[in-house]
């Protein structure tokens, strides 16, 4: 008897269903949990096998596999060759075929590995403490063979019913798309190995990719088509990573906090005049452009039930490009305001919103605004949302409604108690001993104090001179300003503050925390070292590649300013939906902050333009932009930057145009002129232009194209001549003969796109 050994990868699921398929699990009686990739590439083409069916045939094939490897060892002796091989030396994987025995024998693989500290192994091996019955010498082989059927039907029945599942899953061959994929992205969809997707750009498409580009919409759709999926295209839907709400063990410590409500809503649905009418201030005439472009905490206190309770208002801007913005109100939320205007009624953004009520399960408040307009929408907005699965209490719901007009201040007293009775029943704590916990809402860079952060406490006290860390960054308080931009010495949940402390930005959207020591502070930023998502989003405009990678693409070279993190993840947001298959943008830099000297100094090397948004310009360094003429513009509404850097492609794009069949004319003599020949024709029929551009046909061919270089009547230059007149033109055209039939069209500019 020859020693057999059946080999599992480590926990992958995906593994597994390909060594089912490879290897006959009867036929082996030992167990080494693998922990080297290569194995994959080795067999992994072999997979017939499903998901769904792994843990069926290969749990029960492990806990009787394993526990037979110890006897085997301790009956049979193994040859030094063998036990050699067994010992962790290498780490590499050594594939060796034994000589058959006899014809029912099946070859044996052995697979040779270094036996790393493996958990999941470890727990593998040791989980199965069933032991095999005793078998003689006589029996043994009829005990075997016997096994051996039965778990040959058993696996017989299960590679027939997951080849079924197999065939379904491959009929269902579709993938959404609502952005631009990185080549790995796109291999995990599809189910297809990188080294496939790129062998087929390079062999068919002339494209040279690596597997960390991003692949534009159109070469998607291309590879998708190719390995036999359809292509479903939605618009963008900000996916919502799980809500993870902080619940405070109640004690005596623990106090009733203030609700932070989030108003979230469509563009131009009415949510800061909303506010404009809750807090009694004019904050639209203070926005550019009259929408909001960056998310703000506001504090009210009403009034209720004979007692003064404070509200917090998060503000957030609702235009589509600022959706990370809206997301990270909509995690630190505890009540949501879903604006909707009366005369516009479900939009995208509000659908958006109503998926982070559905899928954080928040509590949620619709606000009806506009309703000083004489229309009857409001049964039509229910039913709509009714089918989101928001039912109002008048149709048995549990999510009130209210019309309000924040004009003429129509129910916003009605609205204010609606959210305290909301609040009331909630029961929102938290313990103000506790070391402060909360949110990064917003962070910039200010030229006199440095990185400031705009934080919101969710539990605890943050004080003066404690240590606060968020992400890789720590750092020491050293200045704490409440919502009206005054300096205080503390601040306890539920309120937004400034803070001044971090060494730099931190990632707006990060969770913070204050801790007793420097030491525990460095322990908690390198257990949470992470990728910024301005890294990300550089990465997927400066890598994009598309079908016309192998022409020469014009560039346009940007160095981007913004006032603060929120503005900059919005810019590229907006720039990341332009088509590059045209022209493609290069972010040379983005960053926050002011225009310094070296923003100059790399426009200059690089031949880019600077763009800013919403930043001040020192004179020192207007004087550098004009001394070096370098391309500058300044904006202070998202949209007229996003207006410009598309004038700005589209007016790389060549000119193209459409001919439009204009007159007929035909030679009817040749004159040799010292600038040289000159056609002699008489136009049949309509008119030919000096500026018109003709073809010329000789026996119905095409001899010529081009354009008139001039045009003559008798002997004077005209613009036109029109039927049935003569007429000498000119062009470069050298090879003139008689009975030559000329058609002249117009050209007219098609509108040029991305």
């Amino acid at each position: 008897m020859f020693y057999k050994s059946y080999c599992l990868l480590q926990p992958q699921l995906e593994f597994f269903d390909v060594l089912n398929s490879y290897i006959n699990l009867s036929y082996y009686d030992d167990i080494l949990l693998l922990k080297n990739p290569k194995l994959l590439s080795i067999i992994g083409s072999r997979s017939l096998l499903s998901k769904s069916n792994i843990n069926t045939s290969l749990k029960e094939s492990v806990s009787s596999v394993t526990n037979s490897s110890s006897k085997f060892e301790r009956k049979h002796k193994v040859s030094s060759y063998e036990q050699d091989s067994m010992k962790p030396k290498k780490s590499k994987v050594k594939l060796m075929k034994s000589k058959r025995k006899t014809s029912d024998d099946i070859e044996d693989v052995k697979l040779f590995v270094n036996r790393s500290d493996d958990v999941f192994s470890q727990d593998l091996l040791n989980r199965s403490n069933k032991k095999l019955p005793k078998v003689n010498a006589k029996n043994k082989k009829k005990y075997k063979l016997k096994v051996d059927a039965s778990q040959s039907d058993n696996r017989l029945q299960d590679f027939s019913q997951s080849k079924q599942d197999v065939n379904f899953t491959q009929s269902d061959k579709s993938i959404v798309l609502n952005k631009p994929l990185s080549l790995q992205d796109l291999s995990l969809q599809l189910c297809v190995h990188e080294a496939d997707i790129i062998t087929y750009l390079f062999l068919n498409k002339n494209i040279s990719a690596t597997m960390n580009q991003v692949l534009d919409v159109s070469i998607v759709r291309c590879i998708a088509e190719h390995y036999g999926f359809s292509l479903i295209e939605l618009s963008s839907v900000q996916k919502v990573d799980n809500h993870q709400q902080q619940y405070i063990s109640r004690s005596s410590i623990t106090i009733k906090r203030s609700p932070i409500i989030t108003i979230l809503g469509h563009v131009d649905h009415g949510k800061t005049t909303l506010l404009d009418a809750i807090l009694k201030t004019n904050l639209v005439s203070k926005e550019y452009g009259g929408i909001t472009q960056a998310i703000s905490g506001y504090e009210v206190v009403w009034n209720y039930n004979l007692q003064q309770m404070k509200l917090i208002f998060l503000d957030t801007p609702g235009h589509e490009s600022f959706s990370q913005m809206r997301l990270r109100g909509a995690k630190v939320t505890d009540i949501v305001l879903l604006v909707i205007a009366l005369d516009d009624g479900l939009k995208p953004q509000t659908i958006e919103a109503i998926n982070y009520i559905k899928d954080m399960n928040l509590s949620c408040i619709v606000v009806i605004t506009k309703s000083d307009k004489l229309l009857n929408n409001i049964s039509k907005i229910k039913q709509d949302l009714a089918n989101y699965n928001i039912l109002c209490e008048e149709w048995g719901g549990e999510v009130p409604f209210v019309e309000v007009s924040a004009i003429n201040g129509k129910n916003i007293n009605l609205l204010l108690s609606r959210i305290c009775t909301l609040s009331t029943t909630q029961n929102f704590f938290a313990n103000p001993q506790d070391l402060a916990t909360g949110t990064i809402l917003e962070s910039y860079l200010d030229k006199k104090q440095g990185s400031i952060a705009n934080v919101l406490i969710q539990n605890g006290t943050l004080k003066l001179g404690d240590i606060i860390a968020s992400g890789n960054l720590y750092g020491k308080v050293k200045s704490i300003n409440n919502m009206s931009n005054i300096k205080i010495k503390f601040s306890g949940p539920s309120s937004i503050v400034q803070v001044l402390g971090f060494t730099n930005m931190p990632q707006a959207g990060l969770s913070f925390c204050v801790f007793h020591d420097e030491k525990s502070a460095k322990e908690y930023c390198g257990r949470h070292s992470n990728v910024k998502q301005l890294d990300i989003a550089l990465k997927s405009l400066n890598t994009r590649i598309t079908l016309d990678a192998s022409l020469d693409i014009k560039q346009v070279k940007l160095i981007l300013k913004a006032n603060t993190q929120g503005s900059l993840e919005a810019i590229l947001d907006l720039l990341s939906n332009i088509s590059q298959s045209k022209v493609q943008i290069n972010i040379i830099s983005a960053s926050f902050g002011s225009i310094s000297n070296t923003d100059v100094e790399l426009a200059v090397a690089t031949g880019s333009f600077i763009l800013a948004f919403n930043v001040n310009i020192l004179s020192q360094i207007n004087s550098l932009l004009k001394k070096y003429k370098i391309n500058f513009k300044l904006f202070y509404v998202i949209y007229d930057l996003f207006e410009y850097v598309k004038s700005m492609m589209l007016s790389l794009i060549e000119p193209a145009y459409d001919k439009v069949l204009v007159g007929n004319a035909v030679v009817q003599t040749v004159f040799n002129m010292n600038k040289g020949y000159v056609a002699g024709c008489i136009v049949n029929e309509g008119k030919i232009n000096k500026k018109s551009y003709i073809h010329v046909y000789r026996h119905k061919s095409i001899v010529y194209e081009g354009l008139i270089l001039s045009l003559k009547r008798i002997k004077s230059d005209v613009e036109e001549v029109v039927a049935i007149n003569e007429c000498g033109l000119m062009s470069d055209f050298d090879s003139w003969q008689d009975l030559d039939v000329i058609q002249a069209y117009e050209l007219v500019a098609k509108e040029k796109t991305l």
